[in-house]
């Protein structure tokens, strides 16, 4: 009996914000250890996801693959780790390799990809975006904006641990 192959990367930066008066929460700074549980990454705020979505569990998390982050420098937009909000990025799994439904072991945490992210126009905030790239990097980032997850299981996840998709 054949099983599934499973896709195994690891994790490259880890990023969280906390809430600041008057600032969004890109891009986020790395940081070596994050504490997750089903309501998120400990002492991150994601502003949208609180005032907009009312803290939906679906969204606890914003992964993406340094592959995107490559590509997108390679297209002319140096994007670095953390720009685009995310938690988790990811290295050794293409953006195809997240789906919604797809179970991962990330340290001692299992997530559960549910959805891809919209780019927003919060976006225009990274200073080489602005106003006047601003449409231009929305429609580049469709489709590449990474990965909502939810927490399956509560832990901590470190920088270079495994992520592994599990059944």
């Amino acid at each position: 009996m054949e099983t599934e192959p499973r896709s195994t990367g690891r994790v490259y930066e880890l990023h969280q914000k906390a809430e600041a008066r008057g600032e969004h929460g890109l891009p986020k700074p790395s940081i070596p250890m994050i504490a997750v549980t089903r309501a998120g990454v400990r002492g991150d705020f994601n502003r949208y996801r609180h005032e907009e979505k009312d803290d939906d569990p679906a969204m606890a998390l914003l992964l993406i693959p340094r592959e995107t982050l490559t590509d997108l420098s390679a297209e002319g937009w140096p994007v670095r780790p953390g720009d685009l909000g995310e938690n988790i990025t990811t290295e050794g799994i293409p953006y195809g390799g997240f789906a919604p439904g797809m179970r991962f072991l990330i340290g001692g945490t299992v997530i559960e990809i549910t959805k891809p992210c919209t780019p927003c126009d919060n976006l225009f905030l990274l200073p080489y975006v602005g106003v006047e790239r601003g449409a231009e990097f929305l429609k580049v980032m469709l489709g590449r904006r990474g990965w909502y997850a939810r927490v399956v299981t509560d832990g901590s996840i470190s920088t270079g641990d495994r992520v592994e998709r599990v059944p």
